[in-house]
């Protein structure tokens, strides 16, 4: 626990430069509590890594819709092409690789509370906290990606809670859920934080951590940890704001072995598309 405390002591000078506007989401893993405003749409196209070298996982590519509907809900519906490559039946200690169609996975984020700056409007700019939640599902698609080892048996169930807030000039994102799995996926705890800073208009750098934790264990087999440490951001392309680069890079922060699930190396790169009428007015993500 002191060395994950000293690793987020060294994010806040990332953003303690002037005013940070931290944000969830794509290209990272914690979320955060904005949507893309009344009736218009966000669309991800993503290629992720999760690399252990004995285990790992890519999407290729992750296709993640999402529509404001009124503008503190938003529906998300997800769906990739998978690959996974983990221990072959031969002795020899090599790996063997296996792809096909992923997960479908839908949600639904509520933003039900946010407060502003007394005095002023109200707008995304004096916003100094937020909190939401975003109930997901995640089933299984009728193909043989489950029985070949291309993705998890489900179905799976995602319970969290999301914030935002600001202390002084540091934007922080943070994330607390519960993956409830099924009899051959344990149950999970999810908890995220990210720190960042926006350079500009058209640029966006974040730091993030990450820690997913099983909480039960499955027959003998061990429960696993994931704790990671990643940077990235998102670069706008076009004068209209409609196309984002975005990208992200980070590995895991302890020791990485084939026998347990933390990666040598997380990452995830690729393309956000905004689109909706131009009288919907700004997003809450934007």
């Amino acid at each position: 626990m002191s060395r994950l405390i000293q690793l987020l002591l060294l994010l806040v000078p990332i953003a303690a430069a002037s005013l940070a506007h931290a944000q969830g989401g794509p290209p990272f893993i914690t979320d955060d509590p904005g949507t893309p405003g009344n009736r218009q749409w966000e669309i991800n196209l993503g290629l992720t890594g999760d690399h252990n070298p004995g285990a790992a996982s890519y999407r290729l590519p992750d296709i993640d819709m999402n529509y404001g509907w009124g503008d503190r809900i938003q529906l998300m519906c997800d769906l990739s092409l998978a690959a996974a490559t983990g221990p072959s039946n031969t002795n020899n200690g090599s790996n063997t690789t296996q792809a096909g169609l992923g997960e479908s996975q839908f949600g639904v984020k509520w933003r039900p509370y946010e407060h502003h700056r007394a005095g002023e409007p109200k707008s995304d700019e004096n916003m100094d906290f937020s909190l939401g939640t975003y109930p997901q599902a995640v089933i299984n698609n009728p193909t043989s990606a489950v029985r070949r080892g291309v993705v998890e048996p489900g179905p799976q169930y995602y319970l969290p809670v999301e914030f935002t807030t600001k202390l002084g000039p540091v934007d922080f994102n943070g994330e607390l859920g519960r993956w409830i799995g099924n009899r051959n996926v344990p149950s999970r705890w999810g908890r995220g934080l990210i720190v960042g800073h926006e350079f500009s208009e058209r640029f966006e750098l974040y730091g993030e951590i990450y820690d997913l934790q099983d909480a039960n264990r499955i027959g003998t087999a061990f429960r696993q940890r994931e704790l990671t440490l990643d940077l990235g951001g998102r670069k706008t392309l076009d004068r209209g704001g409609h196309l984002r680069l975005m990208f992200m890079g980070g590995r895991g922060i302890q020791a990485v072995t084939r026998q347990n699930s933390e990666p040598n190396w997380i990452a995830y790169v690729g393309l956000q598309i905004l689109l909706g009428p131009k009288s919907a007015g700004v997003s809450a993500e934007q």
